[in-house]
């Protein structure tokens, strides 16, 4: 009897899944998308109502030729894809390309890879759902034809190499970042006083201890140190005490932007590595489905959860919960990310193991009691101008799922007044307290934070941008681009100012602190800035939000049927393609520029302005008979706000810091970066070092250590050719200039032997007929 051939996407799931059915069937991947649309014209038919081209790409063409094969050689061919609509649009293409019917090919779909869900599945098929195929269609042509359109615009608005892209969710994933920066370079920090006292009191073992209570803020310092004035010589007294009880419920079990958010806030995960530890988990078996927007668990998951509640923790610790959707068109009602079997504590990878004890915790948490928690808050007197100041103490009474799990915030979601609050002592109305000591202590207003890949997904879901599956693929885009970056910034010294009443005396104090440090925040670009402006100018539609969310809606609507993919195509096109073409005719050319002043020993202007490669200072115009001047700006500088001095301070390059073996030494920047020069030899300088302050005495190692590294991959040298026989990876090759070029087997072996006639031919021969290059693939466009 012939074997049924089931189709998934991955070997890893592939190998799971094989093991589960055993002889039945024989389990294949399809190793992701087998079709895409073709390069040439955008590989859709615009005029016969978007007829899409799909092409089975050079790198897929063995895989498909193998499915076929068995395809003809199995009895029955099924399709077990991933659940959501990508899943879907596999299969049907598998279907297009194996001759397959999708209205009778059997379609198997599951939340989890394990052996219930898998033989639940196969014992209940089903047809494709071409809904879900014409919805993840309608958002691949959609994005193609943004691509295609809105990138040879920038080509043509702006002198910069032919690399520039524009996209959909991209190019509105960018103006958050570029908003948010704005909003940051224009904020004005206004700092106030937070007057805070101690006192001394006794606990339930009558040890002395020390607590603090919080008064008003003042705007001036002299405000803040009339009050302390008028705090001198005071008793302070308990007024009024209320003890309130409070509760803190977990978190619902995770999605996916919420795992994202999560997993970088504890683990410090990009959202790339964190989709693909959970991909691994989920094809594994650990887990259920990793790309979902439910926060739903089925009856058997909870049932084992609670089970190991129980016998975890003991009944009281239980409570069982039924979470509801804030995304009404959660798509395809997935279950929520959790493990497969609750029993399984952690997982042998030990790259996955702490994301999966996350996701564990979590789902735990989840189905567990709410914490109770004993909330003090006493109101303290002050007898000399009858103000109060106020102390707040927390007592946790019972765990509950705290005993598990505790969520964390991001940065822009806690409160400067939000602290850790301890216990208080044990107090009474009308009692006195001791008085030890009170501060004004100035504090400055800070703006929103630079967004982490994590809070811009939380950003993008809350504006209903993008899908889970397009968050992780839309910051690993915008990050290639080069229009935005992930990088750390220092932070800068700052003084503040602390009042202080002690023993009836105030003093006025003076103290630092380091504000502004970031670590691993997304920065927008210079180029980032000026295509999102011309974006935002000539496509205004395209970079909305609300705009951008209700395409989302509409590719929901025709998944559930509602609309017709083709319908909605077209009435996005028309008014978006009369913009591309406006915009061609009648927009100028994206100057990128701003004016700094002028130079004080020419006279001539300073203006700081995208170049061909990256952002530059320019001193002078090419209408002038000298040449410009020009330098590249620093890693950390921007043209929206690199001032006057810092611009000129950028053309100390070249400099000379000094002679080493009786030549110049000296440092610049080049097409290709930073480097020192001696003796007529270039070596490059590692991001380490900054090439305006490098100093002799660091430079002169770098010297000694590339020349020695150069003498000992160098076999032979024509110096009037300026032809090397180097050692490389690979073996010897020749170089000539900045070329390289190969030598054969036969060569690289007698390379010490090579005469300088050979090495002539041989590049000669390389370069009248060049080795082909592979083409790159790409996922899409």
């Amino acid at each position: 009897m012939k074997k049924n051939l089931l189709i998934v996407e991955s070997p890893a799931k592939a190998k799971t899944i094989e093991k589960i059915l055993g002889e039945e069937f024989e389990v294949k991947s399809c190793y992701g998308h087998i079709r895409d649309l073709e390069k040439n014209d955008m590989g859709i038919d615009i005029g016969n109502q978007f007829e899409p081209r799909y092409i089975v790409p050079e790198d897929k063409e063995k895989v498909v030729k193998e499915l076929k094969s068995l395809a003809k050689k199995s009895g029955e061919v099924w399709l077990a894809t991933d659940e959501d609509r990508e899943g879907e649009a596999i299969s049907w293409h598998l279907c297009e390309v194996l001759g397959l019917d999708p209205s009778t090919t059997k379609r198997i779909v599951f939340h989890e890879i394990t052996k219930p869900a898998i033989r639940a599945a196969v014992e209940s098929p089903r047809v494709l759902d071409m809904n879900l195929v014409n919805a993840q269609q309608a958002r691949r042509i959609l994005d193609r034809i943004v691509g295609f359109e809105l990138s040879p615009v920038l080509w043509r608005k702006m002198s910069m190499r032919n690399n520039l892209s524009a996209g959909r969710v991209q190019s509105v994933a960018v103006r958050l970042i570029a908003e948010r920066e704005r909003e940051i370079n224009a904020f004005n920090s206004v700092s106030t006083f937070k007057t805070e006292a101690l006192f001394a009191a006794q606990d339930i073992s009558n040890k002395p201890v020390t607590f603090k209570a919080e008064g008003s803020r003042f705007t001036t310092a002299d405000d803040a140190v009339s009050f302390l004035q008028t705090c001198i010589g005071a008793k302070y007294t308990v007024k009024d005490i209320q003890v309130k009880p409070a509760r803190k419920s977990p978190a619902a079990p995770f999605t996916t932007s919420t795992l994202q958010q999560e997993a970088s806030r504890k683990l410090g995960y990009s959202v790339s590595r964190t989709m693909l530890l959970a991909q691994k988990l989920y094809e594994n078996g650990d887990i259920s489905y990793m790309r979902t927007d439910s926060v739903n668990l089925s009856e058997t998951a909870i049932n084992d959860i609670s089970s190991k509640i129980k016998s975890q923790f003991g009944g009281t610790y239980l409570q069982v919960r039924k979470f509801k959707n804030k995304n009404e068109s959660a798509q395809e009602a997935h279950e929520a990310i959790r493990p497969t079997a609750m029993e399984r504590l952690n997982v042998d990878d030990a790259d996955c193991r702490k994301l999966y004890e996350l996701i564990w915790k979590r789902t735990m948490a989840s189905q567990m009691a709410d914490a109770e928690l004993e909330k003090t808050i006493a109101k303290i007197n002050i007898s000399t101008n009858n103000e109060h100041l106020t102390a707040q103490g927390e007592v946790l009474k019972f765990e509950g799922f705290l005993k598990v799990y505790r969520e964390d915030r991001d940065e822009e979601d806690i409160n400067e007044e939000e602290t850790t609050e301890g216990m208080l002592p044990p107090l009474e109305v009308n009692q006195e307290l001791i008085f030890k000591e009170m501060k004004a202590i100035e504090r400055f207003s800070r703006p929103a934070p630079r967004f982490t890949e994590a809070s811009l997904v939380k950003k993008l879901e809350e504006l209903g941008i993008g899908r889970p599956s397009t968050y992780a693929p839309t910051i690993s885009t915008i990050l290639k681009r080069g229009y935005v970056e992930k990088r750390d910034k220092e932070g800068t010294k700052r003084d503040y100012r602390i009042m202080l009443l002690k023993a009836d005396n105030i003093t006025r104090l003076k103290e630092q602190e380091t504000t502004g440090a970031e670590k691993a925040k997304l920065f927008p670009t210079d180029l980032g800035l000026v295509v999102t402006d011309f974006l935002k100018q000539h496509f205004d539609d395209i970079m909305d939000y609300g705009f951008t969310a209700s395409i989302e809606e509409e590719f929901d609507e025709v998944a559930q049927g509602k609309l017709t993919w083709n319908k909605m195509l077209k009435d996005f096109y028309t008014p978006f393609k009369q913009d591309v073409d406006n915009t061609i005719e009648t927009a100028e050319r994206i100057k990128g520029e701003r004016e700094l002043g002028t130079d004080p020993a020419t006279g001539k202007p300073v203006v700081a302005r995208m170049g061909r490669y990256g952002p530059m200072v320019q001193i002078g115009s090419t209408e002038d008979d000298e040449k410009p001047r020009f330098a590249k700006l620093k890693a950390t500088q921007s043209i929206e706000t690199i001032s006057l001095e810092e611009a000129m301070d950028l053309f100390r390059l070249p400099r000379t810091i000094g002679t080493f073996e009786d030549m110049d030494v000296t440092v610049s920047i080049g097409k290709f970066g930073p480097y020192i020069a001696h003796d007529k030899k270039f070596y490059s300088l590692s991001k380490e070092f900054d090439p305006y302050t490098i100093t002799l005495e660091q430079a002169v190692p770098i010297i000694i250590e590339k020349r020695k590294a150069k003498e000992e991959r160098t076999i032979r040298v024509f110096e009037k050719e300026k032809i090397q026989v180097l050692r490389g990876p690979y073996g010897p090759y020749l170089k000539q200039g900045l070329r390289n070029y190969k030598l054969s087997k036969e060569q690289q072996e007698r390379a010490a032997d090579i005469t300088l006639e050979e090495a002539l031919k041989t590049i000669e021969e390389i370069k009248a007929n060049p080795p082909q290059k592979k083409a790159r693939k790409k996922k899409g466009s």
